[in-house]
């Protein structure tokens, strides 16, 4: 299963290079403009995407920032917050590739964001979660991006898994 959450840490990696590439072809107007996805607009949803990976990682190493809500701006400008998503990425990348096949069969426990409770999950479907919530934001992104005529991002899996295999990604 490692190797499978490696490709994902991977993918997360690529997918985001090349949302923050479209995104970067925004108006400033654009990319701040209210949208009607969940976290408004592309700048939300961009910074919700490093908080939310900023509260998992935190739960999976102990380590790093926690963020105290799910609707923090940590960057005002798309150049700084691209310069932490990239940091994070790789953080990312790295956390996965040290995990051995003994520690993803264990268990975290954590607190929720929005409310006190602690809970004790096993860390397999944790990382799953904490990788289809990235594609479902990153999805919200897209049809922002869409709407806005920028039509040609390609974020699908299948296309980084056939970059990988020509030696591309």
């Amino acid at each position: 299963m490692k190797a499978h959450y490696s490709a994902f840490a991977r993918y997360n990696a690529w997918a985001n290079r090349r949302l923050y590439d479209a995104a970067a072809e925004l108006s400033d107007a654009d990319y701040r403009a209210d949208r009607g996805a969940f976290f408004r607009s592309m700048h939300g949803t961009l910074n919700h995407l490093l908080t939310a990976d900023l509260v998992w990682m935190n739960r999976f190493t102990g380590q790093g920032l926690s963020p105290e809500r799910l609707d923090m701006i940590h960057h005002e400008q798309l150049a700084d917050l691209r310069r932490a998503r990239e940091a994070e990425d790789r953080r990312i990348v790295d956390y996965v590739d040290g995990l051995t096949e003994a520690q993803l069969t264990g268990t975290i426990r954590y607190r929720r964001v929005s409310t006190p409770e602690e809970f004790v999950q096993a860390l397999e479907p944790a990382l799953a979660h904490f990788f289809n919530h990235q594609t479902h934001h990153r999805g919200q992104a897209h049809t922002i991006l869409c709407a806005l005529g920028h039509r040609s991002l390609v974020l699908d899996l299948l296309y980084f898994q056939r970059e990988v295999e020509a030696g591309k990604a």
